[in-house]
């Protein structure tokens, strides 16, 4: 494998298929280890749901969960170890998507003369601008996979409450949503996926170097794992705390049941959702799930996916203080 050159910055430059394969195999690793805190968010953000109940569609099943860890181990108890990871080939695709549209959509604004300035620099106000942009544009290329995950992961609760599969597998999602609904049908739900993807990305990254650079002007504390873990922390709960409120609208229109076209039966658009969930549930319906969402956004894991540019924005800080 070739050596990566470096740019002016000092940050080495891979070639973009190397880039994209490693970006896919790290993605896939921390997907698969935090999997089983995605799947208990999902379960909390339908749980109680208002539309749902009202229409009589299940939203009150019998046996609800409290929490994080009383629900995945209720979901282990009731339906089996190996359920946490139902969904999670989906999932998969959706990260070698994801974090492949991402990465390549982010060098290409980085590269293009709307991205760098006349003297050929990149200001960093434009680069967490690209890392928005791109995140967007990624979650909006994975939206299918995401759809079909949601449907996955909640197929367990499905038979408890004594209904009829929905899907088989990855491939009868795949298949069955695009014979009801077309081309279309794959993207129900992307307004709110991509407004999350923005939001967690505007929030993870502006906040986790801010933080990161408070600390090391501010305190003694040294550049290391424990500068970081604070960092990540806090970076998270920005995140966790930006993006909770379009993840739960996203889920809900995702899992919700469809006529014979593929057309939503409990919402019409995203601000219906968001509207009934509020009326019928209270403002804090908005952030069911949100103990897991944090908890898998702060792993260590789950960090690996963005350090690489976190450490080109950290990289960009240092030179504007030279």
């Amino acid at each position: 494998m070739r050596e990566p050159r470096e740019d002016k910055t000092g940050v080495p430059q891979w070639p973009r298929v190397t880039k994209f394969i490693l970006s896919a195999c790290a993605a896939t690793v921390a997907e698969l280890v935090t999997f089983p805190l995605d799947l208990t968010k999902t379960r909390l953000q339908i749980q109680g749901e208002a539309a749902a109940r009202q229409r009589g569609s299940g939203g009150a099943a019998p046996g609800a969960y409290r929490g994080m860890i009383r629900t995945a181990w209720g979901i282990a108890r009731e339906e089996g170890p190996r359920k946490l990871w139902q969904g999670a080939t989906p999932a998969i695709y959706r990260h070698i998507v994801y974090s492949g549209g991402r990465m390549l959509a982010y060098e290409q604004f980085r590269e293009s003369r709307v991205g760098r300035n006349e003297d050929g620099s990149f200001p960093l106000w434009k680069a967490v601008f690209g890392a928005v942009l791109s995140g967007a544009l990624g979650q909006f290329l994975a939206s299918p996979t995401d759809l079909v995950k949601v449907q996955m992961q909640m197929e367990g609760r499905r038979r408890l409450e004594g209904k009829p599969p929905r899907v088989r597998g990855a491939y009868h999602a795949f298949v069955k949503i695009l014979s009801e609904g077309g081309i279309r049908g794959l993207w129900a739900g992307w307004v709110p996926n991509v407004q999350r993807a923005a939001l967690v990305n505007l929030g993870d990254l502006t906040t986790y170097d801010t933080v990161k650079h408070f600390l090391l002007r501010n305190t003694s504390v040294p550049d290391n794992s424990a500068c970081h873990a604070v960092a990540s922390t806090c970076s998270g709960l920005v995140a966790a705390a930006m993006g909770t409120p379009a993840d739960v609208v996203k889920t809900r229109i995702m899992n919700q049941p469809r006529d014979l076209h593929g057309r939503g039966l409990l919402y019409k658009s995203s601000v219906d959702c968001l509207l009934q969930s509020v009326r019928g549930e209270g403002l804090l319906s908005l952030y069911k799930g949100f103990i897991p969402t944090w908890t898998r956004m702060v792993s260590s894991v789950h960090h690996l996916k963005t350090t690489k540019l976190n450490k080109i924005l950290c990289k960009k800080l240092k030179i504007l203080e030279d």
